[in-house]
């Protein structure tokens, strides 16, 4: 009997969406896949990287374990997600709980993100990656019922799904929505990565936990990371449509000037001008954000996207991480469901029918959290456009009154597709056709 040919899906993009759907991806008898990567190695940009439970569950249903390791992901000694202090007193001014109940392992971490994607890599076989691929175009063949993907180096392949997870500068996002390019929020954050020794006899409370310092015109994350690492945030906000705003023309991940940053923490707490003087080093990352799109799915039903291709907030509330984990495994479920092994066919209803299923379970969730991001970064630009000094007891009420991100963090992607498929079949029922 002839062997009937697999579902082909084609990710676009080796980042932490793209790795995580093809690890979820493996086990389907059913399922082909392959990673089309633009970067010609494969070398993580960025720094730190946050996981909330719902990432770290969801790791774990791929069959991740390995990210959930203690030696790459750091989880605060107190138990606290988030511990939040005063930029002069170093005081602590609140706390971020979580809201269900947690196992240890599933407690949010913080990883260097390129021991992360190693975790994630460990899933996917060399042979499935093609590096130096950026993508150019994707076009639907009513001819042969497939996409014909086509890249700027002139090569082209043929693929039934083809799934975005390209970034928040996203090309096959672009190409089907042009006006989506994200935009300048007015922050740019200034990330490092050191060994933890060079903080040597800085008080424990530091040391083991993942600190948030607000100040009146800035804040400074600092946390341990896996494999004996430390991270420090600094950051600068400035109004993005003054002409005039500090690094409005800055790119991601450039060279950015320790000196400027130790200037911007010299006057507070000693803790704070401690690790900001002991690093070597730092990197600037000027953050960008675009409104929700209006549908995920595009190419004639056989085209997608996950990660900060599909939601670009620019990485507010440490979520970027955790989205992207739960889109793939959404995107994954979604293809299970309507692919079961053995199914043996797949037309195109059917792959649209798995799409959409996908974007329902995922949409709803991750246009609340770009709406909340951007009414954040609303009201940091009318407190600059005041400019106004503000007093100790706004400063002490503002930390209070801060959002608090634990639907996020502990989001049930599980429940979400169970509601999505139990629509679904409602609205396919008989009944509802009355």
């Amino acid at each position: 009997m002839a062997q009937l040919p697999k579902l082909s899906v084609a990710i676009i993009g080796a980042g932490v969406a793209g790795l995580a759907a093809a690890a979820g991806l493996n086990g389907h008898p059913d399922i082909e896949y392959q990673i089309y990567e633009r970067a010609t190695r494969l070398e993580e940009i960025g720094a730190s990287i946050a996981l909330g439970p719902n990432g770290l569950r969801t790791l774990e249903r791929l069959g991740v374990d390995n990210a959930l390791d203690d030696s790459i992901a750091f989880r605060n000694k107190s138990g606290f997600p988030m511990i939040y202090r005063h930029w002069k007193t170093n005081e602590i001014t609140s706390v971020d709980s979580h809201h269900c109940d947690v196992e240890p392992r599933h407690s949010t971490a913080r990883f260097y993100r390129a021991d992360l994607q190693k975790a994630l890599l460990a899933h996917v076989p060399s042979s499935r990656i093609h590096l130096k691929k950026a993508f150019a175009s994707a076009v639907y063949n009513s001819a042969t019922d497939n996409l014909t993907i086509s890249f700027e180096d002139g090569s082209t392949v043929t693929a039934d799904i083809l799934l975005g997870a390209d970034g928040i500068r996203s090309a096959v996002r672009r190409y089907f929505v042009p006006h989506s390019e994200p935009k300048w929020t007015g922050w740019v954050a200034f990330r490092s990565v050191f060994d933890v020794k060079l903080l040597e006899g800085l008080e424990d409370a530091v040391l083991n936990e993942a600190n948030h310092w607000w100040g009146p015109d800035r804040t400074l994350f600092a946390s341990r990371l896996g494999n004996g690492l430390f991270t420090i945030v600094g950051g600068h906000y400035s109004d993005p449509d003054a002409p005039d705003a500090p690094y409005k023309d800055a790119t991601w991940n450039s060279d950015g000037d320790v000196n400027v940053l130790r200037d911007y923490y010299k006057d507070w707490h000693p803790v704070i001008r401690r690790m900001v003087n002991a690093s070597p080093y730092t990197r600037q990352y000027p953050n960008t954000a675009a409104p929700a799109l209006d549908r995920w799915t595009y190419g004639h039903g056989r085209i997608t996207l996950a990660g900060d291709a599909a939601h670009a907030h620019g990485g507010a509330l440490a979520a970027g991480g955790s989205l992207a984990i739960d889109d793939a495994y959404a995107f994954v479920a979604a293809l299970w469901h309507v692919f079961p092994p053995g199914t043996g066919s797949h037309s195109s209803s059917d792959v649209l029918r798995a799409l959409l299923l996908y974007e329902r379970t995922r949409k709803p969730h991750t246009d609340r959290v770009i709406s909340t991001v951007h009414e954040g970064n609303k009201a940091i630009i009318a407190r600059l456009r005041q400019k106004s000094t503000e007093t100790e007891d706004q400063l002490r009420a503002r930390i209070k009154s801060r959002s608090d991100p634990y639907w996020i963090h502990e989001h049930d992607v599980v429940a979400s597709l169970t509601k999505a498929i139990a629509q679904e079949l409602k609205e396919n029922s008989p009944a509802s056709k009355i």
